[in-house]
């Protein structure tokens, strides 16, 4: 699972979002190597002040689950600040994306058990959710 999420300072009222999400998701997963439908990503507009200036910026965030690296980072970055210089006039220089790589904690969900139970607490339902391995 992937999820990108830039922001900008820009209004984006006249920009073409959805060009800008469909080229970017197209970008994430060539370079992740998973599939489409493990992909989320959001765009918004901001007040934001980058290098202490308020000219256009754009900052992002990316979290994946495994499958982030040196490597596979700067091409992301790369390609993520060539789509948003290109469609939203944004200097590579006002750009900033930030990546974290979530580890693997359940190879698979068949490992889990969620076990959920409705007790009556007191008089007031309370609904708890046991996480087994």
């Amino acid at each position: 699972m992937s999820c990108l999420n830039p922001s900008t300072n820009m209004s984006l009222e006249g920009v073409d979002a959805s060009g800008i999400l469909s080229e970017a998701t197209s970008t994430v997963i060539n370079l992740s190597g998973k599939p489409k439908s493990y992909s989320k990503l959001s765009m918004g507009s901001m007040t934001m002040a980058f290098g202490g200036c308020e000219q256009p910026a754009t900052y992002g965030e990316l979290v994946s689950i495994a499958y982030l690296n040196p490597g596979v980072n700067k091409k992301l970055s790369v390609a993520v600040a060539e789509i948003l210089s290109s469609k939203l006039f944004v200097l590579k220089s006002q750009f900033f994306l930030k990546f974290f790589d979530l580890e693997v904690t359940y190879r698979t969900l068949t490992s889990i058990y969620f076990l959920y139970h409705y007790s009556s607490i007191a008089g007031t339902n309370v609904f708890k959710l046991n996480l087994r391995r």
